[in-house]
């Protein structure tokens, strides 16, 4: 429950991200408000803090829980930051709000959730395009069988970032953003494909880096099994100058599509039935976009509930695991079950293996 009338939320990182996650709680009206903001540039924390009207900026995490006493910590940093932040706000009792990627390693992740209390606080992790109204209708349908079985997926993230994206320091580096597009960028749209069709059993994958000067991949592509038989393709990449963001999913009775590219409401999905199939009834009700704003709702209400929120624990683990399992895939050249992502596993405790992947450059064998 709330300290005071509202949810005292801090947000830790001032950089772009920053500003979705305030306007997300400024969306929510009474339920909740930003009191405090750190950042280790002071000036750009006092900067974002003037800017917005929050009333304390600081510059360490220790500082901001102990002065500030949030009870919901949003994390903005680099991926690198990631474990450090999260793991002082749930020593501070706050629930935490974490940007994707999650961590930097499957290890991470299971350090953070042994960390977390058995009533909370929790961590969660932002993957706001489960969220939209379409896509719930689309769960709600898949679990009650309305459309049939799934068979056949395709999840596609096919993005353009130059050459200059990459002159951030942290960017394109296994120890400071844990992996390429397919950690960074496909993430969201593979976390959306796994809340629709549950747990995947296997996958197959190459990978390489094709154009740009970074030491992980610069595209993607795999084959991937599913628990229920279903079968899927997934591409990731920063090479597309038509940038997109596709996903299909043919049912016994219906093909499900959403194209878009940062998000999506109702207009950018399709329902098209097989012929002879009664299609009345399958529009969503709502039309709520995919947004940090709904997925902020669903983690206030789940706080309010003292209950773990989506995208947190089993449920967040899955976009990493099928992250980490493509990378090892595709750097030993083997198929990987989810199976065999535990300790022990080199690919476990570092997604590029511990210094297996060398990258590859045009006019080279791809590895």
């Amino acid at each position: 429950m709330p300290s005071g009338s509202r949810y005292r939320v801090a947000i830790v990182g001032a950089g772009a991200i920053a500003g979705a996650h305030l306007k997300a709680v400024q969306a929510l009206g009474d339920r909740a408000e930003v009191v405090a903001v750190a950042d280790l540039d002071g000036d750009r924390a006092t900067g974002f803090a003037t800017q917005h009207g929050v009333p304390q900026a600081f510059t360490d995490v220790p500082t901001l829980l102990e002065q500030a006493r949030p009870d919901l910590v949003s994390v903005c940093t680099p991926p690198g930051a990631h474990r450090e932040t999260v793991l002082a706000a749930l020593a501070a009792g706050a629930w935490v709000w974490c940007e994707k990627p999650p961590v930097l390693s499957l290890a991470e992740y299971d350090e953070l959730a042994g960390a977390e209390g058995e009533q909370g606080p929790y961590v969660g992790y932002v993957f706001q395009h489960r969220f939209g109204s379409a896509a719930r209708t689309f769960r709600e349908q898949v679990a009650a069988g309305t459309l049939g079985r799934p068979h056949v997926a395709v999840c596609h993230t096919l993005w353009y970032r130059d050459h200059d994206y990459y002159a951030v320091p942290w960017r394109g580096k296994w120890e400071t953003e844990g992996g390429g597009p397919a950690m960074g960028h496909g993430i969201h749209q593979m976390d959306l494909m796994l809340s629709l069709l549950g747990d995947w059993r296997e996958i197959t994958a190459l990978m390489g880096t094709l154009d740009r000067d970074v030491q992980t991949e610069d595209v993607s592509v795999a084959a991937v099994s599913f628990e229920s038989g279903a079968l899927a393709t997934v591409v990731n990449s920063v090479l597309s100058p038509r940038q997109t963001s596709y996903l299909r999913f043919d049912l016994t009775d219906a093909t499900v599509e959403v194209e878009h590219l940062y998000g999506y409401d109702n207009s950018n999905w399709t329902w098209t039935p097989r012929e002879g199939v009664d299609a009345s009834g399958w529009a969503p009700a709502t039309d709520e976009a995919s947004s940090h704003t709904a997925q902020l709702g669903a983690y206030l209400d789940a706080m309010d509930a003292g209950e773990r929120p989506p995208a947190s624990g089993h449920d967040g683990r899955r976009s990493l695991e099928l992250v980490a399992a493509l990378y090892q895939s595709a750097i030993t050249g083997q198929p990987v079950r989810r199976t065999d992502l535990k300790p022990g596993n080199p690919f476990y405790t570092a997604l590029d293996g511990g210094g297996r992947y060398t990258p590859h450059r045009p006019g080279e064998d791809a590895r």
